[in-house]
């Protein structure tokens, strides 16, 4: 069983579980989904990843103690990474070194999308200090994904950075995943995004037993 670490506080269980659904959608793998708590925005700076990530190893600790085989850190700054692959004895798939190592394996002309003021230190580090990088124009936090608002907007990002000579955008956000953006931007300007979540969803099925 494979247990989602998910850094966005939320009481809807199917919100909660809809990575879980989108990797057994896609890779047949099981798992169960817990989200920290009090943090009702997600992370979207410093200081929200500071106060998150002691949560994160303890939810680590207690999915592994649950018995999961393997957990993904659904976040793609990938906060407290490190310490948590040190809590625990199973394999850790975050969702920013995923994205960021498929979108480095392809070669090509490539972008940083996420929600914050610049690209993730997992992006920086396998796709350059100075990646390409944008955001949303209003959109602070994975909340604000979640209107018709930030989906239109998130799209027009997208498209700007493309029409920059841009071939690939790695997400750096897993609320992208969330709204099924790199459906749309496949769908509706006919060009190629990574999927953080989609992403981890390969390395987890390659490195974690079913």
């Amino acid at each position: 069983m494979l247990g989602i670490i998910r850094v966005l506080t939320h009481d809807d269980p199917a919100f909660v579980g809809e990575h879980g659904r989108l990797i057994q959608q896609e890779y047949g793998i099981n798992s169960i989904s817990r989200c920290i708590a009090d943090q009702r925005s997600g992370i979207f700076d410093a200081d929200s990843e500071a106060i998150a990530v002691p949560k994160i190893i303890n939810l680590g600790r207690e999915l592994e103690a649950e018995g999961c085989n393997a957990l993904f850190l659904s976040c793609a700054a990938d906060p407290g990474l490190d310490a948590l692959r040190e809590a625990v004895a199973i394999p850790v798939i975050s969702a920013g070194s995923a994205s960021a190592s498929v979108a480095a394996m392809l070669k090509r002309p490539v972008a940083v999308m996420g929600i914050g003021a610049a690209a993730p230190a997992p992006f920086r580090a396998l796709l350059g200090e100075k990646v390409l990088y944008s955001r949303p124009d209003g959109v602070f936090n994975t909340t604000g994904l979640l209107s018709a608002q930030g989906q239109e907007s998130a799209l027009a990002c997208a498209d700007a950075l493309y029409r920059q000579g841009v071939e690939v955008i790695a997400f750096s956000c897993t609320g992208f995943s969330t709204i099924a953006l790199a459906d749309a931007i496949r769908s509706r300007l006919g060009k190629i995004a990574v999927d953080a979540v989609s992403a981890a969803g390969l390395f987890i099925s390659q490195l974690a037993p079913r």
